[in-house]
């Protein structure tokens, strides 16, 4: 596939640059194709509104990669849910090879896409078609990533029933939030601590470029999750913890 430009590939160097992340060999030539292939794929599987080479370097890729000084990635087994166009998951193992990568979506064709992509980024991740709230009850997924992602749009309560399962005790729920979420946290406190876990930390950070500012938050798994979580989505949704 031909990359359309330089530009991008630039724009995501200086900026992982400024974030203090030294990309690997090659990475930046593989961003280029991922935006080529993202500009080619999204209208027909409906990945991203976010369009330009300036906006997705900076609010899709270097967003992502900014999750890279909030938690030490280096040979973690990281669990994407509802990774749509791949973010943060695919980004992060482009700047950090050492992670053993799954990504989950509920949308098959999304999963079509990220099976092309990463064949295509000769990535070497797990691409799953499933429901978290399903997927978290089977053996060997449940409880069984150092960390979970997520960039969902959901309020954090809902996200955690969904992520929190399937983090080992010891490892993190790491959700991408804006810097305006504290009642969202607050409000997500019970949800946090029935799921077996505690807020750690809040980081705020700047996305180059665009010097715009969004919050990690880390909530560590304290202990297992009741097995009864989390609960079909219709229930969480009316009933959200």
């Amino acid at each position: 596939m031909k990359v359309k430009t330089n530009e991008l590939e630039a724009a995501v160097t200086r900026g992982a640059e400024e974030l203090g992340i030294a990309l690997p060999r090659g990475a930046g030539v593989a961003f280029g194709v991922y935006y080529d292939f993202l500009e080619q794929r999204r209208k027909d599987v409906n990945l991203t509104a976010i369009t330009g080479e300036e906006k997705v370097a900076s609010l899709h890729f270097l967003d992502s990669l900014a999750l890279l000084k909030t938690y030490d990635f280096c040979n973690k087994k990281v669990i994407d849910v509802g990774s749509g166009a791949g973010f943060p998951g695919v980004p992060i193992k482009l700047a950090e090879p050492s992670v053993d990568l799954t990504l989950l979506d509920a949308t098959g064709k999304r999963v079509e896409f990220l099976l092309e992509l990463c064949a295509l980024l000769s990535i070497d991740a797990t691409c799953i078609h499933a429901r978290a709230e399903e997927l978290a009850h089977e053996a060997g997924m449940r409880e069984s990533y150092d960390v979970a992602l997520s960039r969902g749009v959901a309020q954090l309560n809902i996200l955690c029933e969904l992520c929190l399962p399937f983090v080992r005790v010891g490892g993190v729920f790491l959700a991408m939030k804006s810097v305006d979420s504290q009642d969202e946290l607050s409000e997500a406190q019970h949800a946090i601590e029935t799921l077996g876990a505690k807020t750690a930390d809040c980081i705020d950070y700047i996305i180059p470029g665009i010097d715009v500012v969004h919050r990690a938050m880390l909530i560590l798994k304290t202990s297992k999750s009741p097995e009864k979580y989390p609960r079909r989505f219709a229930r969480i949704q009316r009933n959200p913890l």
